[in-house]
């Protein structure tokens, strides 16, 4: 993929992708935690700098709904689109709205050459949208994170 964009092969830059291809919709800290997992003497800047690379080959794409920091994943080319649990923070996959990309035809374009939509939809996921009386483990709650939720996230 990286010679595929005419980009050098290197340790962090293939320790970046495989991370972000494992756990999609990852923030900045959480690729950083995993690749120092792989990779112990990496730093901060270099992590930053290949997501920046990637993002720019076109390799990666970086989200940022609302109120949430920057997040990274590796389906490109596709113009998905996001649902986002308002109560944990939770980020699935979408596929395209309505037909062929940009998904949406806009009432007005501007004169604009359109080539992508940005949807996020907002609700609660199956987790949080469960009735109280089912969740019995603290770890259930809304507000906090368990494994499998920081997982998703």
């Amino acid at each position: 993929m990286l010679r595929g964009a005419t980009l050098r092969v290197t340790a962090p830059r293939v320790a970046v992708l495989s991370v972000v291809h494992n756990h999609p919709h990852s923030d900045t800290d959480s690729i950083l935690g995993l690749v120092r997992e792989i990779l112990s003497a990496v730093s901060h800047q270099a992590v930053y700098d290949v997501l920046r690379a990637l993002t720019a080959a076109g390799l990666l794409r970086r989200i940022q709904p609302m109120g949430s920091v920057a997040r990274y994943e590796t389906r490109v080319g596709d113009n998905h689109h996001h649902v986002v649990c308002r109560s944990c923070g939770v980020i699935a996959d979408v596929d395209c709205a309505v037909g062929n990309a940009p998904c949406l035809t806009a009432s007005d374009d501007n004169g604009f050459l359109l080539d992508e939509a940005e949807v996020i939809y907002w609700g609660l996921c199956p987790d949080c949208s469960a009735p109280q009386t089912v969740r019995t483990h603290p770890s259930a709650q809304p507000d906090s994170l368990t494994p499998e939720r920081k997982r998703r996230a």
